[in-house]
């Protein structure tokens, strides 16, 4: 679904005011994007893999 203009600035300033106070980086940090992109209309599960794990490198 597309949103105007003005429907995301609408969108985006109740986003910001509910995540104003948040701390906990961490505990948070699925939930505050899932949030953040539906500010744009744009499901997590439609999105690709955003973070990847660091592989770890073999000694030299």
């Amino acid at each position: 679904m597309a949103f105007s203009w003005n429907e995301i600035k609408d969108r985006a300033l109740r986003f910001s005011k509910e995540w104003e106070n948040t701390t906990n980086e961490e505990a948070d940090a699925k939930c505050f994007l899932d949030i953040f992109f539906d500010v744009f209309g744009i499901s997590l599960k439609k999105m690709e893999t955003f973070e990847n794990k660091v592989k770890e490198l073999s000694p030299s």
